[in-house]
Formats: structure tokens, C-alpha cells, sequence
């Protein structure tokens, strides 16, 4: 019997693509920034992918588009065969059902005009009245569903008539985990649930949501900026820069062999709790600044600020690399020939012919 996981979520070429208007009157589209451009990858039932890299690189924007909150620009997002960027409204509202959201900011995702009773009820009283339950249910029902979930996420079920102003960061952000829970997800989509927390609140939030994990059989796509959290709590690691992945790899694999420059350079930045290996190890500093993504460059999207950049980098983008046990690279670094060795002149020529080919 195989113990393969099946595979729960595909994004396959997702574009999320947001217009610069002129303004004034004729409030003409003059360009796009690329916020997602061009991602792909799987996710299989119970893991947690994560997702990191820096402020402005997508991650937001990606789970954003994947739950249809934005409506993609171009490409697939299919969710148990059904494709949720063609998909009607009733069979998106019932997928809707099985992904749900936990936000960044616990002090702005919850309504402080609602009592946590109305705030943890709100997807199951919306569901019920739509029909879209598996039966209907009571107000008592719900009433005790909405109790059973403050305990599970280990909140007094005596507090249900309070307003968030009275909870601290770290009980709001249980409140939302449990309203994220209400109509029991297969996958949660957590978009830096923990970055707005104290250090030791974050650690009871993660300690939280992999007990969630074992419990429920939930699957996350876990978005983070600090890469001890994200080691923490994810199975692979999708590492995204301005709108790209450019690395894909199981946890250990990519902490301990990370293969793309701007990986390296990401976790030559990450402290380590040991002194001695700390004043011994050399950090990559990166210069230059992150281009704007409404700026469609030719070439490799990290060439400007990458420290083993080629010329061949400067015209071609490169295509993705498996590196073997799932590890996958987007670098010229990893295929078989060698670019060092081509000028740039060479490399602008050869760019120019694929562009009349095409």
C-alpha cells in the first residue's frame, strides 16, 4: 500500500499582475507592477509549505490570489480538480469552505464593533443561511460550535461576549485561528500570522497551529520573513523574489544546501545561536536595491544584486533546475554549460535571435 500523499492544491503559471493608471480624465492603463509572475507548484494533504522572502517579493499576494480574494491575472489555481479561477460562484463559494485565511495583523483583521461570539459565528451563520453546510444548523449549534472552538484554540469560552480591544495580540490572533476553523478547512492560508507578535506569543502560536496540524490533518501555506519560523514549521520551503520562486525544497534540504545566490545570501543573514559559529561563518552582503517590479527586465530577475552574476544572467531568464530529491533551482549556475565563459556580447546576440524565432 503507498503511503504517498495525494496532492490537494496545484498553482500552476499564476499571474497577479495590478494596472498603473494615469489618472485624470481618460485614466488610461499605463503600465502593470508584476506582483506574481509566472509561480508554480504543488502542495500535498497535511504538509506545510512555506513561503519567505523579503517585503514586496509576493508572498502576500500569492495567497491572496490562490483564495481568490484577487482574481488572478493568468494561470490555474486547481483545488481537489477544480480549477478556482474558472469556477462558478456556488462552486467557489463550497471550495471557499475548505481554504480559509488567517491574517497578519490580529488588531485589523477582526471587526472591533463584533463580540468574539459574532466574529467566530459569522462564516458559519453566512454558510448556514446560503445552504452550504452539509445540513443546516441551530442557533444552539452554532452557538456551541463557537464554544468548542475558543477551547480548542485555547480561549475561556467565557469570554465570547467581549470585543477585541479587550484581548492581548497574541488572543486575538487565536480568535482568528478559531474563525479560520469554524467550517473545518483542509487548508489554512496563514500570511505571517505571527510577525505582529512578541517573541514568546510566537512561539505558542506556531506551538498552536502544528498541534491544529496533528489534530485536524490541516494542510498550511505558511508566508514569513524571519527563516526560523519558517524552518520551524514548514515541511518544504518556497523561497520567492520579486514575484518568482527562484528556489523549491524540502526544509532540511534547503537550510543545509541552499543552492540559489539569493537563498545563500538569506540565510547568511539569519543569526545563529552559537558564538563561535557565528564569528567564523562570512556573511554575503548583497548591494543594490530590489528593482521595481513594474519594470519587466530581460534576463534573470536577481542579476543586479546577485555576486556570482554572469552575462549570459543580464539577457536570459532562466528556466528552472531539478536539482534531485525535489530541489529545484531557477539559476543559470545549474545547468550543465558553462556561461562564465560567454561574453556579454555573445549573450545580447544570442537573446536578440530568440526574439525574431519567436
Amino acid at each position: 500500500m503507498s503511503n504517498e500523499k495525494k496532492t490537494l492544491l496545484v498553482v500552476k503559471d499564476l499571474k497577479q499582475h495590478f494596472p498603473i493608471k494615469s489618472g485624470g480624465l481618460l485614466n488610461k492603463t499605463i503600465g502593470s507592477i508584476r506582483a506574481v509572475d509566472g509561480i508554480s507548484f504543488e502542495v500535498k494533504e497535511g504538509e506545510t509549505l512555506g513561503i519567505v522572502g523579503e517585503s514586496g517579493c509576493g508572498k502576500s499576494t500569492t495567497v491572496r490570489s490562490i483564495s481568490q480574494l484577487y482574481r488572478p491575472t493568468s494561470g490555474d489555481v486547481i483545488f481537489e480538480g477544480l480549477n478556482l479561477c474558472k469556477a462558478k460562484e456556488k462552486e467557489l463559494a463550497l471550495a471557499r469552505r475548505n481554504i480559509q485565511m488567517i491574517f497578519q495583523d490580529p488588531y485589523a483583521s477582526l471587526d472591533p464593533r463584533m463580540t468574539v461570539r459574532s466574529i467566530i459565528s459569522e462564516p458559519l451563520v453566512v454558510f448556514n443561511k446560503r445552504g452550504l453546510l452539509d445540513r443546516k444548523l441551530t442557533s444552539l449549534e452554532i452557538e456551541d460550535e463557537v464554544e468548542k472552538l475558543m477551547e480548542r484554540v485555547g480561549l475561556n469560552k467565557a469570554f465570547k461576549n467581549r470585543y477585541p480591544h479587550e484581548f492581548s495580540g497574541g488572543q486575538r490572533q487565536r480568535i482568528g485561528i478559531a474563525r479560520a476553523l469554524a467550517l473545518n478547512p483542509k487548508i489554512i492560508l496563514a500570511d505571517e500570522p505571527v510577525s505582529a507578535l512578541d517573541v514568546s506569543i510566537q512561539a505558542q502560536i506556531l506551538n498552536l497551529l502544528n498541534e491544529l496540524q496533528k489534530e485536524l490533518n490541516l494542510t498550511y501555506i505558511f508566508i514569513a520573513h524571519d527563516l526560523a519560523v519558517i524552518q520551524h514549521i514548514s515541511t518544504r520551503v518556497a523561497v520567492m523574489y520579486l514575484g518568482k520562486i527562484v528556489e523549491l525544497a524540502a526544509s532540511d534540504d534547503l537550510y543545509d544546501r541552499p543552492a540559489h545566490p539569493y537563498t545563500q545570501a538569506l540565510l547568511s543573514a539569519a543569526p545563529i545561536p552559537d558564538p563561535e559559529i557565528e564569528r567564523k561563518r562570512q556573511r554575503i552582503i548583497l548591494t543594490g536595491d530590489v528593482p521595481s517590479p513594474d519594470k519587466v527586465q530581460p534576463g534573470c530577475y536577481f542579476q543586479a544584486r546577485c555576486p556570482k552574476r554572469m552575462p549570459w544572467c543580464t539577457c536570459h531568464l532562466p528556466p528552472t533546475f531539478d536539482l534531485g530529491n525535489e530541489h529545484k533551482v531557477a539559476c543559470w549556475l545549474y545547468d550543465k554549460k558553462d556561461y562564465s565563459k560567454i561574453s556579454l556580447e555573445d549573450s545580447l546576440a544570442d537573446a536578440e535571435k530568440n526574439k525574431e524565432t519567436k
